[in-house]
């Protein structure tokens, strides 16, 4: 049996483990961060191309993983609901360029004020906590593994090991030698569920609002830092989240804070799914890695190739 180790243990690293597993791979990951203490788990989970190109592959990368999500919404172990949400603009807006990987969008007119423009859409959303641990859980049903290794570089292949698959984020500046990997900064609040049902999202502004909810609390965010490694919460930034939030979504006014977060995302001009050697690499999802995961994860198998006989 072939055998292939995975760099990086966020969602980008444990989905493309899962789906080489499935492929008939062994699979081992090793990572410094296990999987609730990566970026991923921060993230709010909302099923959105941000922060990532080229837009062409994007979308395919996107409708692939809508099409799975959609799938695993029906499970609820995985983490993942459907729920209907609007994006709302201070201007008349066109549709947004990742139109065709969504199903159904419709233009709104019900909008908050301040707001003259909007779509909604039905769209996955993610509990990250939890979907990771589903996807750990899956891989470990797979056969596979997770170690945490805190690695100086990607491992060798030879030795047992045949290709190596560079899922590291931000560690790829290092592993990939690649500088043009950046953090941008993203800093969220979560409060208490107050009844909320539909996300808000208004990604017009000089910064992103967004309005999450989850099962049992609601993400707000949120912050685009370019540059910024800072992975401490800022007062200041976070009492501004929940003005933003709460003039978005007024329910949302004095809800109780539960925690603060910061995860770094991996930017890119583009991102990277690429075989060089017996290394593939797919890194710098910037803030769209949940979006992208499963469209990645099937090309990274499809570049692995079909298991060694034997």
């Amino acid at each position: 049996m072939a055998r292939v180790i995975v760099v990086g243990a966020g969602v980008i690293g444990l989905t493309s483990a899962v789906r080489l597993a499935e492929a008939g791979h062994r699979v081992d990951v090793v990572a410094r961060d296990l999987p609730r203490e990566t970026t991923s788990a921060v993230a709010g989970g909302l099923w959105y191309p941000y922060l990532a190109g080229p837009q062409e592959k994007v979308t395919g990368w996107a409708a692939r993983s809508f099409d799975v999500f959609t799938a695993l919404a029906e499970d609820a172990a995985t983490g993942v609901v459907l729920r209907e949400g609007t994006e709302v603009f201070p201007a008349p807006a066109p549709d947004p360029w990742w139109r065709d990987a969504v199903p159904g969008l419709a233009r709104e007119t019900r909008l908050p004020a301040g707001y003259v423009d909007g779509w909604t859409v039905t769209a996955p959303v993610v509990d990250m906590p939890v979907h990771l641990e589903w996807l750990a859980a899956r891989l470990e049903q797979l056969g596979g593994t997770l170690t945490r290794l805190n690695l100086s570089g990607l491992p060798a292949t030879g030795d047992g090991v045949d290709v190596v698959v560079d899922c590291a984020g931000l560690g790829a500046r290092l592993f990939a030698g690649d500088l043009s990997v950046v953090p941008v900064r993203g800093q969220v609040v979560v409060v208490e569920q107050v009844g909320l049902d539909r996300w808000w999202l208004a990604t017009s502004d000089a910064t992103p609002t967004y309005v999450i909810p989850r099962a049992a609390d609601v993400v707000l965010g949120g912050t685009e830092e370019h540059g910024d490694w800072s992975r401490t919460p800022d007062p200041a930034t976070a009492d501004d989240i929940l003005a933003r939030a709460a003039r978005l979504v007024p329910e949302l006014a004095g809800a109780k804070v539960l925690r603060h977060k910061v995860g770094l995302r991996p930017a890119r001009p583009e991102v990277r799914v690429e075989r060089v050697g017996d290394v593939v690499h797919c890194y710098g999802h910037g803030g769209a890695g949940v979006t992208l995961s499963w469209g990645c994860a099937d090309e990274v198998v499809s570049l692995v190739g079909p298991p060694a006989a034997g």
